[in-house]
């Protein structure tokens, strides 16, 4: 924005408003996030340093767009500053994301729920103050490549029954919901995932030595790594059917395999150690006999978007499952669904659209709510208190810090992880979530019996999720920010 100003003004000698009237009209603002570490901000004093004329437009947009908060809110200083571009509170720093909005037409979040949080969170100053700038636009997947290309043996029934208008019109595919009640149809479906899962076992085997067999149901979370995803809930899940399996509890237990993968940003150094984590569960139980019938566990390396494709053709189970508020949409969460596979997940994101595209019966929904979780983080969460209360939660912790996963070494590498959620107020709430993701989980064990009831639940949700097309999403871009229209 400021570089556009500076080449306007300075080399082609427009006067400011015209400049001003010019960017203005050009950005638009696409937020992809509501966690501060990904808003940036950019001290003054580098920038100072490092782009003296910019940090000049700066302060000149920062100026004029201060004078019109004090025309719409006079004498207010708190509006003033909280809407400041320039961060005075100690440090001072160049809020990035205020300048986007202040030099953009428009400003949209990427899902509705995350929309609903930018208006009434961390813009909701912005938004008061100009709510015709603010639009929602929800995340979509190509139907070419997540489908047609990664799983071909699908898009051939598919295309075999309602023919092969949806891989350019995705609203189409709701015409596979006419074949819900057609036993052929149910059973092709199933034999297609099952080849899928097949293929996407030898690349287990291959990657990471461990031997899993594709009758099992194929559990998946496959994502960056990060606290707020939780791996460590789903992990923490893993543990509760493992010390059920040594216990004898296994009566009605579907065999699964649980499957991570994901990267770390290299100096998150908590999402690190909770990738070591998964792989020292992942070792005890896949060398356990008593578990071998039952589960497994496997962190595929290096993941790509290449694995990707491969990954959610021959997934069962759609790991979504991040506190709630905290994801902006997801679009891994569509690929699962568009490949056939069940959600379970929090209602967080494009999860919360994704249910009302699919129905609240075909879908898993377990954990606290936005509201709930704001709820308890302005009254007082105490995550020890679950600790305390919960017999299996504490078994769990108990054996990550007991040394049980990391035989013969003296030092508990995962003590941090420990203390981060039952003494250091688990920011993430998985402690909270725990309870409710087990019974949900329950409840996935008992549909997945019923082989017959997955497979519809699995159409149903292929056929309904055409609102998650990119080319739904690019015509609203198209339409309602860019205002351009297609070339003929």
């Amino acid at each position: 924005i400021p570089e556009l100003m500076r080449i306007l003004i300075d080399e082609n000698q427009f006067t400011w408003d015209d400049a001003w009237d010019i960017t203005t009209r050009t950005f638009a603002y696409t937020n992809h996030t509501v966690l501060p570490e990904a808003l940036e901000k950019w001290a003054v004093g580098l920038m100072e340093h490092v782009l003296p004329r910019h940090m000049q437009i700066i302060y000149e947009i920062n100026q004029r767009f201060l004078n019109d908060v004090s025309f719409h809110y006079p004498n207010d200083m708190g509006k003033i500053s909280s809407m400041s571009i320039i961060e005075e509170a100690g440090p001072r720093y160049v809020r990035m994301a205020y300048l986007a909005i202040i030099g953009s037409h428009s400003v949209n979040g990427v899902a509705a729920l995350h929309t609903q949080l930018l208006k009434k969170g961390i813009f909701k100053d912005f938004y008061q103050m100009t709510p015709d700038k603010f639009t929602n636009k929800t995340n979509g997947v190509t139907p070419r490549r997540w489908i047609r290309k990664a799983n071909p043996r699908l898009s051939a029934l598919i295309t075999e029954k309602i023919g092969k208008g949806w891989i350019k019109n995705l609203e189409e595919v709701k015409g596979i919901e006419d074949y819900i009640q057609d036993s052929d149809f149910l059973h092709r479906w199933g034999e297609i995932k099952l080849q899928n899962k097949k293929e996407l076992a030898t690349i287990i085997q291959k990657t990471t030595g461990v031997s899993v067999n594709s009758n099992f149901m194929f559990d998946v979370q496959i994502k960056r790594i990060h606290e707020y995803k939780r791996q460590l809930l789903n992990l923490m899940h893993v543990i509760t059917l493992y010390n059920r399996i040594k216990k004898g509890q296994t009566e009605g237990m579907v065999p699964r395999v649980v499957i991570f993968a994901g990267k770390a940003a290299p100096g998150y150094v908590r999402a690190k150690e909770i990738i070591h984590l998964i792989n020292t569960v992942a070792f005890q139980i896949n060398r356990d006999p008593k578990a071998a019938d039952l589960l497994k566990v496997a962190f595929i390396p290096n993941y790509n978007v290449s694995l990707a494709e491969k990954i959610f053709p021959g997934s069962d189970l759609s790991e979504q499952i991040s506190t709630a508020g905290m994801e902006a949409s997801g679009t891994g969460n569509m690929k699962f669904a568009l490949n056939g596979a069940l959600t379970i997940g929090t209602l967080d994101g494009a999860n919360v659209e994704m249910k009302e595209e699919a129905g609240d019966e075909n879908i898993f929904i377990f954990g606290k709510t936005v509201e709930e979780i704001h709820d308890m983080r302005s009254n007082g969460y105490y995550p020890t208190q679950f600790y305390n209360e919960d017999e299996e939660l504490r078994e769990v912790m108990d054996l990550i810090i007991g040394g049980f996963f990391t035989p013969g070494n003296e030092e508990n590498f995962f003590m941090p992880i420990f203390n981060s959620l039952v003494y250091e107020g688990d920011y993430y709430f998985h402690m909270a979530d725990y309870r409710s993701y087990i019974n949900c989980q329950e409840q996935v064990n008992r549909v997945y019996e019923d082989q017959e009831q997955w497979k519809k639940m699995a159409v149903l949700n292929v056929a309904r999720m055409s609102k998650f097309s990119s080319d739904r999403v690019i015509k609203q871009y198209a339409e309602e920010i860019w205002r351009v229209k297609p070339y003929k």
